[in-house]
């Protein structure tokens, strides 16, 4: 026969397993729940798959910082291009009408800006030229082997390329 203390521990232990077992159910629902809910929810195995599409990555490169892309106003042109400046060669001094997001595909192109400071990107970069008048500049290779960019324009519709500009005076006083 058990003593009135020990019928009280009793009670007790019974209180706690049944709060754990209770517990316990809880926990194994809301598994339950989780598992049938990802059951329910669209994976990429079920998407409808893809056939007779190729894709080349023909360049790729990285920036040295953020790019912040604009776009024109209105309508754009889109243009992709690939440019090849020769050993010694040039782009001559330009501006453009919108901006050009650059890849570095091989080579070094050493860009001379507005305000006679150089900027150096060798293959492997990517960078924006910005657009306007205040923005004209010549791309130079003064390397040894072919410099070759992959360019996207992003223009106002309509817009020329390039458009020629007056070359800076970048000299020792500059």
């Amino acid at each position: 026969m058990r003593t009135a203390g020990q019928q009280g521990q009793q009670g007790k232990r019974g209180k706690r397993g049944r709060r754990g077992q209770r517990e316990r159910l809880g926990k194994a629902l809301v598994i339950a729940g989780s598992v049938a809910a990802l059951a329910v929810v669209p994976t990429a195995a079920g998407a409808t798959p893809g056939g007779g599409v190729s894709a080349t990555v023909v360049a790729e490169g990285t920036s040295v910082g953020k790019l912040k892309v604009k776009a024109p106003k209105g309508r754009a042109d889109v243009t992709f291009r690939t440019i090849t400046i020769a050993p010694g060669g040039s782009t001559g001094w330009h501006t453009h009408s919108g901006q050009l997001i650059v890849v570095v595909e091989s080579g070094t192109l050493t860009r001379t800006l507005d305000d006679c400071s150089a900027e150096v990107s060798p293959a492997g970069t990517s960078f924006i030229e910005p657009s306007g008048q205040k923005h004209r500049h010549i791309g130079r290779n003064l390397g040894t082997e072919p410099v070759v960019l992959w360019v996207t324009y992003l223009l106002p519709q309509g817009s020329e390329l390039s458009e020629d500009a007056d070359a800076v005076e970048c000299g020792p006083g500059k």
